[in-house]
């Protein structure tokens, strides 16, 4: 008598190519593996090849297919072509069940693209975020767009990024909310900190800066390339002269951010401007810093679930969620707001406690779970 059949494992494979990527992907790899009958696949695309190892092997994970797309000089479509090629060659010769991208990223688009073509179902994660405006943040607006037009499971991080999903005729019975999964990576990583062993370039720039108030600065999207990157130097310089805050300006290795911060701001002793941090780190720094001032996307989520407010160095947001709640606030690339802006956290403790103590919108840390829980469901 024959025993009962074995059931087939389903596959399904994950594709990142990006730093954020592997961020807010390696909470959802690791919930995916939980799962039983499942065999879960990681690519990494090498979009950023040398920012997505780190990231990786903090998180303990090692990829299953790794590929190398970037060459020097190569243009946006350049790069879009290669990644359609070498993915639907992956798709291909794996043939996964399933395919899960996140966020808005060239990686995305290019996985969504060879998997349509090769008849396989894509869940995007971080689906729904919208500014409005084709334009900014670009090309990200319309990659998040297009990914929606394709994929068949939709997993917003809120209600509001579901309520957009569902004004463009998405189908309710495909979309979850479930939480951001970057809440999920910042809060394990936190909890790890305490595990790292030996010094990291953090402690000396902290150690210098004892006794101040921090202000932590990121800026490197496209739309702020040239006259906005000028603008934001300046106002970190007016900041500096203050004498009762110091900024650490982790700097984009992009010569069009690199160049103008280093010029304008390369000899103030109170802005340190240090090479990019690993994710570790930058968690540390996130929580040593008394605020943000910052033109990127996933920032705006991580600092408010650590109770720092965001001044946002953009004039529209994907993210409307923090600023209806009042963690973040857009600021745009005036010196005049933003140096008004920050002097009015920084003396006026009731507006400091207002950002610093309003309800994150962007999840509980149970994200990547919750995830899981669907596609065991739906496959």
């Amino acid at each position: 008598m024959q025993g009962p059949a074995t059931r087939r494992k389903r596959k399904w494979m994950l594709v990142i190519g990006t730093r954020p990527e592997a961020i807010k992907m390696f909470p959802v790899v690791h919930a995916l593996r939980g799962l039983p009958d499942v065999d879960v696949r990681l690519c990494v695309s090498g979009q950023h090849p040398d920012l997505v190892g780190p990231v990786l092997d903090w998180a303990g994970l090692k990829p299953d297919v790794r590929l190398r797309v970037v060459r020097q000089g190569q243009t946006l479509d350049g790069l879009f072509a290669r990644l359609v090629t070498k993915l639907g060659r992956v798709f291909g010769q794996e043939r996964p069940q399933r395919v899960l991208v996140h966020g808005d990223t060239l990686t995305t688009l290019a996985a969504l693209l060879a998997a349509y073509l090769w008849k396989i179902p894509v869940a995007h994660v971080e689906a729904g975020l919208r500014s409005g405006d084709l334009r900014q943040p670009w090309p990200e607006e319309g990659v998040r767009r297009a990914v929606a037009a394709i994929a068949d499971l939709h997993f917003a991080p809120t209600p509001r990024a579901a309520d957009a999903l569902l004004s463009e005729n998405r189908l309710s019975s495909e979309i979850y909310v479930t939480g951001n999964t970057g809440i999920d990576a910042l809060l394990m990583t936190r909890a790890k900190l305490g595990q790292r062993i030996g010094p990291t370039p953090l402690d000396a720039v902290a150690a210098r800066f004892s006794g101040k108030r921090i202000i932590a600065v990121t800026a490197h999207r496209r739309e702020n390339w040239g006259a906005g990157m000028a603008r934001i130097a300046q106002a970190a310089h007016q900041l500096a002269a203050r004498g009762d805050v110091a900024m650490i300006f982790p700097v984009h290795p992009n010569p069009k951010v690199r160049d103008v911060m280093q010029a304008a701001l390369g000899d103030q002793p109170q802005i340190a401007l240090i090479a990019p941090l690993d994710y570790p780190d930058f968690v540390r720094l996130l929580d040593l810093s008394t605020l943000i001032l910052t033109d990127s996307g996933g920032i705006q989520e991580e600092a408010p679930a650590l109770g720092k407010p965001v001044l946002v160095l953009r004039d529209t947001t994907e993210r409307p969620e923090g600023v209806a709640a009042g963690t973040a606030r857009l600021v745009g690339t005036d010196p005049a707001r933003i140096v008004a802006e920050t002097a009015r956290l920084l003396d006026d403790a009731a507006a400091y406690d207002t950002m610093a103590c309003a309800h994150n919108p962007y999840g509980d840390g149970r994200a990547a779970q919750r995830i899981a829980e669907v596609l065991a469901r739906v496959g």
